[in-house]
């Protein structure tokens, strides 16, 4: 089953401030020459390919406090992308947005949940990633903010990023499933128990299949909202697979679980925005990651097999 031709508009967030090791932020240009525009175009879409928004680099930015490393210059350019996102759902196109590290979803998923409760809905999220990104300030053993994204996305966190959609929480945590986790830190458990996210972690994965798993996290995330916004953390992919990504872990989903998990997304018809983050060419081979990550964009978008 595959969607309507629609437009989707592109948006790179060239975006390393939360991150631990660099290069992440070339992660756009990689996407971009893994042929990502012309093979959506092949697929009957619409690109319109808006550029990259801009960011601050880190050899003249301020870190600021040292739990939430960057936080000024990642909530600047988080509100950029959230305007960007708002703007392009307003005029019926389809956002898809490159990373960039995990930080730039506070505001790409806050950006589409402003669009859609505008019109008195709420929008859910699907997590795919190896970790749950819902450290805090308080909890996070390095700082990075890239690890505290959902946190902040369901109310958790520095204010900069938890109202940055000018409300809070952006999004219902009971609209949130995460796939594929396996690495958690330990101060981080408390606050992903509390929060009343539903977490898929890789023995569920193991146990029940990727068929199963997906179908209840789809459920999750569409429950009494309007629809879903695919959070997909390319270190969810097994680092066999995707080896480019700067905070691998062993036994990820597989090649073909992941395609699964995104023509299961396409079937649905629920997807509103999507997102591809932590590509990193640096540490990648051949940019391999990046033309996988393109795969699962498209499998997402509605390529198959026959």
């Amino acid at each position: 089953m595959r969607r309507m031709p629609q437009t989707i508009a592109i948006l790179g967030v060239p975006l390393d401030l939360g991150a631990g090791r660099r290069g992440v932020d070339m992660g756009p240009s990689a996407l971009r020459v893994a042929g990502l525009n012309a093979r959506l175009e092949a697929l009957g879409y619409r690109v319109e390919d808006l550029g990259n928004v801009a960011v601050e680099q880190q050899e003249s930015a301020k870190a600021g406090p040292a739990n939430a490393r960057y936080l000024k210059p990642i909530a600047a350019t988080c509100r950029q992308v959230a305007q960007g996102v708002e703007r392009a759902l307003r005029q019926g196109r389809f956002p898809l947005v490159l990373g960039g590290d995990h930080s730039v979803a506070v505001g790409t998923a806050g950006g589409a949940a402003a669009h859609y409760r505008k019109h008195g809905h709420r929008l859910g999220v699907i997590w795919i990633d190896a970790h749950t990104d819902m450290n805090t300030p308080e909890t996070s053993p390095s700082g990075n903010v890239h690890g505290m994204p959902l946190a902040c996305l369901v109310g958790a966190g520095p204010r900069e990023l938890t109202h940055l959609a000018g409300f809070s929480p952006a999004i219902d945590p009971r609209c949130v499933a995460l796939v594929g986790i396996r690495d958690v830190d330990l101060d981080e458990r408390p606050v992903v128990r509390a929060s009343g996210v539903t977490v898929f972690t890789m023995r569920d994965i193991d146990e029940r299949g990727m068929r199963a798993v997906m179908t209840d996290a789809i459920a999750v995330a569409s429950r009494g909202s309007v629809g879903i916004h695919l959070s997909l953390d390319m270190d969810g992919i097994d680092p066999g697979e995707a080896p480019g990504v700067g905070t691998p872990v062993r036994g990820g989903i597989s090649y073909r679980e992941a395609h699964l998990a995104m023509e299961m997304l396409c079937d649905s018809r629920l997807m509103r925005s999507m997102e591809v983050v932590e590509v990193n060419p640096i540490l990648d081979v051949a940019n391999r990651t990046a033309q996988l990550a393109v795969e699962l964009a498209l499998s997402a978008m509605g390529k198959r097999i026959l």
